[in-house]
């Protein structure tokens, strides 16, 4: 074994004698960790040999079934694949009920060949493109959720009480920091826990709902690190709210009458000297007076927003939080400090110039979004390729009554893109396209309890 990783492997150990298991984990395609768990005594084993894991085991759908019809599984024996330690991953879980720790893995096909369908590889080859340039992103992650709690009939957002009474709050407490030291117990040990496992949050706030929360993670120039952070942090957030008593949730839409959860992502770019390519004195409202790399990689973002919506959006629950009324654009929209456009331009100094990419539900898989954005960030520098007209601050956008996207219909457009599949891989495209049909085909065919209560009595 390399001399780092058994430094960091006999380090761990060494520090936390008390562990006795560990939970190796491991992205699938719809960045849902699957894994198993192992005993202290077979760390260095997996280390120096990986974890082996079937092949299918990226491939699974959201209720964790393998897809039928795919050359991976029945058609080829799915065969087992070695699944070696992310460095830098090894951690505590704090909230765990015994002393045991965790790891994340990447699947390889053989021990220095990543596997094609393993989501980090997926990034990483879209990584390699911006070393040609000499160019490195940083990117920061920030992800809204919801508490739950169960009155034994249905689940229901978490509400915290009215300071000094037995009440319970009934509107969003949007930026309510009463909200927050209502919650206080849960979110020490969710600090906690990110310290414990090198999670880099920031700020926390209260959400538009009730029961809604955001949590911030701080910028890094390593794109698989940040990802690293965001899956992460989804286990870290449902184990502690597990720990007090609450569920939670980062579905796209878990509530029709609720705002939905994103996950929004801030980009800059970096030249070998460690300069902000995007930094500029552009005025706010002046697009041409940007930095032309700025302009460039928001027009690519744009340019392949309706063929990334099925990565954006993966599942049949994110394109609810794409309907009417809903406080953003899945539409291709640019602006400054605007809100309601895809690509958004924080208000920042030079050196922080950047673009907030809104439209990514809570649900994605982490490493895929930001393959796609940075496909598009890279395609649109290297073809120079203008975003058109820039929203305005305060202008107002009407949102409309039109249906928002649908699921079928990413896909479709995802199957006919022009751009991803040079990026993220033609075979790949072609499985990941194949796989959400299929559990789009399966979720439609089911016979949900609305049919009956508005159908049964009358027809």
């Amino acid at each position: 074994m390399a001399g780092a990783k058994q430094l960091e492997l006999d380090s761990f150990l060494a520090g936390h004698p008390e562990i006795e298991n560990f939970d190796l984990l491991l992205p699938d395609i719809n960045g849902i960790l699957r894994g198993v768990r192992a005993p202290r005594a077979d760390m260095q084993q997996v280390f120096e040999s990986g974890a082996y894991m079937s092949a299918s085991t990226m491939l699974l759908d959201s209720r964790g079934l393998l897809p039928e019809g795919l050359e991976i599984g029945l058609a080829d024996g799915d065969p087992d694949y070695p699944c070696f330690p992310v460095p830098g991953t090894l951690a505590p879980v704090p909230w765990s009920g015994s002393p045991s720790g965790q790891c994340l893995l990447q699947m390889y096909k053989d021990r220095s060949t990543p596997y094609y369908y393993d989501s980090r590889q997926v990034l990483q080859r879209v990584l390699a493109r911006f070393d040609e340039l000499g160019l490195t992103p940083v990117v920061a992650l920030e992800l809204e959720f919801y508490l739950l709690d169960d009155d034994e009939k249905r689940l229901k957002p978490h509400r915290t009480r009215i300071p000094g009474t037995s009440l319970m709050h009934e509107w969003p407490l949007l930026h309510g920091l009463d909200d927050l030291h209502g919650l206080d117990a849960f979110l020490v040990d969710v600090e906690a826990a990110c310290t414990a496992q090198d999670i880099p949050i920031g700020t926390t706030m209260s959400e538009g709902s009730p029961g809604q929360y955001e949590i911030n993670l701080h910028h890094v120039a390593d794109v698989e690190l940040a990802c690293d952070h965001a899956l992460l942090l989804r286990r870290l957030v449902r184990g502690v709210a597990r720990r007090h008593g609450m569920a939670a949730t980062f579905m796209a839409q878990p509530f029709a009458e609720l705002d939905g959860s994103g996950m929004h992502v801030h980009c800059s770019l970096l030249n070998a000297e460690g300069q902000n390519v995007f930094a500029g004195n552009a005025p706010a409202g002046a697009p041409e007076a940007y930095a032309p790399e700025l302009r460039f990689a928001v027009g690519g973002l744009l340019a392949t927003l309706p063929e990334s919506q099925a990565i954006l959006a993966p599942n049949a629950n994110s394109y609810r939080r794409l309907g009417p009324g809903s406080f953003l654009s899945a539409v291709p929209s640019w602006g400054y400090n605007h809100r309601q456009v895809a690509v958004r331009l924080p208000p920042a100094d030079d050196a922080n110039v950047r673009f907030e990419h809104r439209p990514a539900g809570a649900d994605c898989n982490p490493y895929l979004v930001a393959a796609a954005l940075l496909a598009g960030v890279h395609h649109g520098l290297v073809r120079q390729v203008e975003p058109g007209a820039m929203v305005r601050e305060g202008q107002l956008i009407g949102q409309g009554s039109a249906a928002g996207p649908h699921w079928e219909g990413a896909l479709a457009q995802f199957e006919n893109a022009r751009v991803l599949p040079d990026y993220l891989g033609e075979g790949f495209c072609a499985t990941y396209a194949r796989c959400r049909q299929l559990e789009a085909s399966h979720y439609r065919a089911q016979v949900p309890d609305l049919d009956y209560l508005w159908y049964l009595g009358s027809i």
